[in-house]
């Protein structure tokens, strides 16, 4: 064959080829250097989750390769516009057959990135509660105090009220006890603010409080206002209530129960 009938018949089509090649292996770097510096930069940020660094690195990374391949084709002459057009209208399409998973994807997101809870906090979000074992970009996985896991998808979480329960590191905790009418309050109250201060858990400020806040049908109701860090809230609430009725029996304090007197006329 020619050899000029050869160069002019396959010396184009090499040509692109080597093009194609450089362009591939450039745009490759390009956006594996960009991923990575993405992936770096946030990290280096507190306020923003791994995961989402990952994401965004990842998101990055693929736009930049789309580019390098639509650019590769405009290099054998394929039309570019006609395969974006079919792209879009693909996305399209799935993106409407995707529309629960793409939003909790967005939702996702968002959590990651403003953090209304975190790993190992007690929450309750719109009715379920539990302990957060993990979050993702699809599911918030929450472990209930039975060890019972529960997967919460991202879109039914975002928008809704979330209760975190472990988010300050002190909490109060709020103890009713009611005592019999004819008993002493005074004593009554003193007994429950000596507990409280002989428990270590118990925070000095705000200091303990009691106070009558209720003249029931069958009690007169104190209640305890205690400050205590987050993780003995519950421990200095089982103790409390053991301790203050043990207290109470010994001083000779009862803890009535709704009762009915009944009162006989003579005939």
């Amino acid at each position: 064959m020619d050899p000029v009938v050869l160069y002019e018949t396959w010396g184009p089509l090499v040509l692109n080829a080597l093009k194609a090649i450089v362009v591939l292996f450039v745009g490759w770097i390009i956006a594996n250097l960009a991923g990575r510096s993405v992936r770096k930069r946030l990290a280096r940020t507190p306020q923003i989750d791994p995961t989402l660094g990952s994401f965004f690195a990842s998101l990055l990374r693929w736009a930049i390769l789309l580019v390098v391949l639509i650019a590769v084709l405009g290099i054998f002459g394929i039309q570019a516009t006609s395969l974006v057009a079919v792209l879009g209208a693909a996305s399209l399409a799935i993106g409407l057959a995707l529309q629960g998973t793409l939003s909790d994807l967005a939702a996702g997101v968002m959590l990651i990135l403003f953090r209304p809870y975190k790993l190992g906090q007690y929450v309750d979000i719109a009715g379920t509660s539990g302990t957060v074992q993990d979050l993702n970009l699809f599911v918030t996985e929450l472990v209930t105090p039975d060890n019972v896991q529960i997967l919460v998808p991202n879109g039914k979480v975002w928008g809704q009220i979330i209760t975190n329960f472990s988010h300050h590191e002190t909490r109060r905790c709020d103890l009713v006890f009611g005592i019999d009418y004819d008993d002493d309050a005074d004593r009554a109250m003193q007994i429950i603010l000596d507990l409280a201060k002989a428990d270590e858990r118990v925070m000095d400020t705000p200091a303990p409080w009691v106070r009558v806040t209720n003249l029931g049908d069958s009690s007169v109701d104190l209640t305890a206002r205690l400050w205590c860090k987050a993780a003995d809230y519950w421990d200095l609430k089982f103790a409390m209530t053991k301790g203050v009725k043990e207290a109470y029996d010994k001083a000779g304090i009862s803890i009535p129960y709704p009762h009915a007197v009944e009162i006989v006329k003579p005939a």
